[in-house]
């Protein structure tokens, strides 16, 4: 028996000869808390396991080490199945598992996902993977088009299941798991175990082990949470004093749409800032090109929504921004767990108006932990950072003196009329006049304050007829003709939202249609949420409204 003293480390598991080579190369040394509960595990007992932890706590490893030491490599059927939401997490798993049996002669590992072609999938398949890694969608085309064959699998993985739900997948989910055979050992992996997990793991998993880290819903304990209340139309000024404020800055941007997400990197690219945005509407080559070039630290700034960035492993974050408040606090979770890796500390900002205030608090509680109201950072702040930086840029630059000294001469000679104070200046002028002029008449953005929005409600009211203020129409293409009744359009809109605090005013219901108010902050979130939802087999469309028509009527 080990002393509660002895540091484990990967040379105590049972592993081939060749893995242990692998992880050398890795420069592994000691197992994560989740690696170390798990490897032991899966090495020794045919029983089904549920694992949770937070992203960046080395799951991949802990799952994929022990499944590549069992398998059987002259087996040429495949053996495991590993489900992820994300092609960009498939990738990346794949990768990972190609790495840890770099040293195996004859292993083959393919990668199934959406937005690539059949063509080079098929042939993947072709060279017997022991191993598949793929998306729940484009695994139940080719297993319906009898191109892919799970039936002999001893391993069934279930990557980030929590996200796959929030994604939808659960249909595609239910039928991969009773496409697979009655014996396999089941292995999920998840942040967090809402519900809907737990009844896949109840349903589809044999009495399996619960293996937990750290507190269910509870942040990372090295991340710094902070948040500024502002007005919501100051939100993006703030954004760019934050990054200006923090010239080492290396983070992502959180906005909650697509649509949302491309307005803010395009507003950051055309102020001159090193970003770029990362969503759903990008073609696979697009978004691999801009990953390669963020994780390459081309790029500073990545404006993403949450599903997009799935998969995207980066170290080093030094911030995570959430632009807009995400509806569920193991959402925020996620989020903020890219940062505060490796023992290094992070710092999750928050920009919120004072709507969303409730909404931190509820998540200050859910994560157990305070989060720090600060003030933006004002002119005089961002300047004296930047200037601060420049210098210690100059102060620790290496200089090559040996190609330098020929110039030298002739430098001084035109510097010889001016003093020392006037070369430091010009020289900061010359750096810091287009950023001191941004500044010089730009006010600071203040806290917003509940009175000035009072103020601001009860001017706006007598310029719209509406009662309900800060809400929007949607409209939907059902109605009595569909037998849609009001609480059927609330239950749409939190399963489609996968949340119960949208909050919604009037509904109407028409012959064909029917309009309902939506917060207008969550306005973006339902409007995308419910475009592929379905109610009663009918596909829904929603589209934006002025207003209701069955409420004009009634108020002309």
């Amino acid at each position: 028996m080990l002393s509660k003293d002895y540091v484990l480390n990967f040379n105590d598991f049972d592993f081939h000869a060749e893995i242990l080579h692998a992880v050398d190369d890795l420069g592994f040394e000691t197992p994560t808390p989740i690696q170390e509960l798990m490897i032991p595990m899966l090495l020794g007992t045919p029983d089904d396991v549920v694992g949770l932890a937070h992203t960046g706590t080395g799951k991949t490893a802990a799952f994929g080490l022990p499944v590549i030491n069992n398998i059987d490599i002259k087996n040429s059927s495949p053996q495991a199945l590993i489900l992820c939401p994300t092609r960009e997490l498939c990738i990346q798993i794949s990768a990972e598992l190609e790495q840890y049996a770099k040293y195996i002669p004859g292993f083959s590992i393919a990668s199934i996902y959406g937005g690539d072609s059949y063509e080079r999938q098929l042939r993947a398949l072709k060279k017997a993977p022991q191993i598949i890694a793929g998306t729940p969608g484009r695994l139940i085309d080719l297993l319906k088009k009898a191109s892919l064959d799970i039936s002999g699998i001893r391993y069934l993985v279930l990557d980030e299941a929590d996200i796959m739900l929030n994604m939808g997948f659960k249909e595609e989910i239910d039928t991969i798991l009773e496409w697979a055979p009655a014996e396999r050992q089941t292995i999920l992996l998840s942040a967090t175990m809402p519900r809907d997990v737990a009844k896949i793991a109840a349903t589809y998993m044999n009495d399996p082990i619960e293996l937990s880290v750290g507190t269910k819903n509870a942040g990372t304990q090295q991340v710094e949470h902070r948040y500024y209340t502002v007005r919501r139309n100051e939100k993006y000024q703030t954004l760019k004093r934050i990054v200006d404020f923090n010239p080492g800055l290396y983070g992502i941007v959180f906005c909650r749409t697509r649509a949302g997400t491309q307005d803010v990197a395009e507003k950051m690219m055309k102020d001159g800032y090193n970003a770029e945005a990362l969503h759903g509407d990008l073609s696979q080559a697009q978004r691999e090109h801009v990953m390669n070039k963020f994780r390459a630290r081309s790029v500073q700034l990545l404006v993403a929504t949450d599903i997009a960035a799935r998969g995207l492993d980066v170290d080093d974050l030094t911030h995570i921004i959430h632009y807009d408040l995400p509806t569920e606090a193991d959402i925020y979770i996620h989020r903020s767990g890219r940062t505060g890796r490796a023992g290094k500390t992070g710092i999750s900002l928050s920009i919120i108006d004072e709507k969303e205030k409730s909404r931190l608090r509820w998540i200050e509680r859910t994560v157990k932990r305070d989060f720090k109201e600060d003030a933006v950072p004002g002119k005089h702040e961002i300047c004296s950072q930047q200037l601060m930086q420049l210098i210690e840029r100059v102060r620790s630059v290496e200089v090559d003196r040996e190609q330098i000294s020929q110039y030298l001469p002739t430098i001084e000679q035109m510097l010889s009329t001016l003093s020392r104070e006037e070369i430091i200046e010009r020289f900061v002028s010359l750096e810091f006049n287009k950023f001191f002029d941004y500044y010089r008449n730009l006010k600071d953005v203040k806290p917003a304050s509940k009175p000035e929005r009072h103020q601001k409600r009860v001017k706006n009211d007598k310029k719209k007829k509406n009662p309900k203020q800060g809400f929007d129409w949607l409209a939907v293409n059902v109605g009595r003709d569909s037998k849609v009744l009001p609480l059927d359009i609330i239950g749409l809109v939190n399963r489609s939202t996968r949340s119960e605090s949208i909050r919604l005013g009037r509904i109407d219901i028409g012959n064909t249609k029917s309009w309902f108010q939506v917060e207008s902050e969550s306005i973006e979130l339902v409007e995308e949420s419910m475009q592929n939802a379905t109610y009663k087999r009918r596909k829904l469309k929603i589209e934006r409204a002025e207003s209701s028509p069955g409420r004009a009527r009634k108020t002309a």
